[in-house]
């Protein structure tokens, strides 16, 4: 088979980067790729790298708008100039990158876990999209990813996930019903995790699971929410033991090291003592007060004292999500919760919050 000829490439460059002129720029980006498209079958590994130098220089300064339509000419192509691959996969339009980093065989495992590291959420949603992704490269997303990159990287059965990555969804799932359920249905989800994912879960995401699982695994399913229930029932038992904490968290405070981000990390490392003990100082409230709200089954009430110690959202549902074994999501919804706490003013959290300090004190007195 006769070779394309593509020595007059470079005569061809020069005069269109020498003129200044954007038109024949773009003549020549256009001429160019036409060519490689057409002869891509028969062009050897020199003639492409040769098509390559020759595109890199062009793109440079072309518009986006026209790269835009480049890129989804040569998403789909094995072998395509793999340096112009790689400036339009790290393009910053996003439009222009699209196509390369949801499609494009081109791109390399390293190449991806390097663009997942360095680009924009935008780039990041894009891979996740990839009919196929490797573990390496969902760690990444999973890492650095925001909440539609990892739901994204949850529903796509195409991307494998190591032992971190799993990990990584669980943590991201509490208190998200949306992110639980999607991670839920994964085939690979290990039976250990799928448990503790259930043990996690809102009794509306445990339903839905059941309901959407295939019917040679609904014995599997009932069994990992059975032993869910199980654990949690063992958990809300348990007793709770607060002299330690007493004397830790009140030490933090007369260190002046007690403050919000305290509360938050007792939160998220699931210590139920401190984060307790820690939520009624903050909120210069009784620890008799706080330890019923913890034990609720009704989350809403928690938002008072929360609110009264000037926590953010972020640290609210941190603790919502931390006050049932072992991390039991809120059962009325994350999105419901926050509305409420938004809407809920201090004064009001303050009033409510005496109130019940005063109707504690006439118990304890009678």
């Amino acid at each position: 088979m006769q070779k394309a000829d593509t020595s007059w490439l470079f005569d061809e460059l020069d005069a269109a980067l020498q003129s200044g002129s954007s038109e024949k720029r773009l003549a020549m980006l256009r001429q160019a790729t036409d060519l490689f498209l057409f002869e891509a079958d028969r062009l050897s590994d020199e003639q492409i790298g040769i098509f390559d130098d020759v595109l890199v220089q062009l793109v440079e300064r072309i518009e986006a708008r026209t790269l835009v339509e480049i890129s989804e000419r040569l998403a789909p192509m094995a072998n395509a100039p793999p340096d112009l691959t790689l400036c339009l996969a790290g393009h910053s339009e996003i439009g222009v990158a699209r196509p390369i980093l949801r499609n494009s065989p081109r791109l390399t495992t390293a190449d991806l876990v390097e663009i997942a590291k360095t680009r924009s959420q935008s780039h990041l949603l894009a891979i996740s999209e990839r009919a196929q992704i490797e573990a390496a490269v969902s760690d990444v997303l999973l890492d650095r990813g925001d909440e539609a990159v990892v739901l994204s990287v949850a529903g796509n059965s195409g991307a494998k996930l190591s032992d971190n990555g799993f990990d990584l969804l669980l943590k991201a799932a509490e208190g998200n019903d949306r992110l639980a359920e999607t991670t839920g249905t994964r085939l690979d989800l290990p039976l250990k995790l799928l448990k503790q994912l259930l043990s996690r879960a809102s009794e509306t995401v445990r339903s839905r699971l059941l309901a959407r699982t295939p019917a040679e695994f609904q014995d599997e399913m009932r069994q990992a929410l059975n032993a869910a229930t199980a654990a949690v029932d063992r958990e809300s038992s348990k007793p709770r033991d607060f002299r330690r904490a007493k004397v830790s968290v009140a030490l933090l405070r007369a260190e002046g090291a007690l403050h919000e981000g305290t509360l938050c990390d007792f939160a998220r490392s699931r210590k139920y003592e401190e984060m307790t003990v820690a939520l009624s100082l903050l909120s210069s409230t009784s620890l008799e007060i706080i330890k019923p709200l913890m034990n609720s089954p009704i989350d809403d009430g928690l938002l008072i004292p929360c609110k009264v110690a000037d926590c953010k959202w972020e640290t609210v549902s941190a603790i919502l999500a931390a006050k049932l074994p072992p991390g039991s999501a809120p059962k009325m919804g994350q999105e419901t919760l926050k509305s409420q706490f938004a809407k809920l003013s201090k004064t009001n959290a303050e009033r409510l919050l005496r109130f019940w300090q005063v109707r504690e004190a006439s118990a304890r007195c009678a």
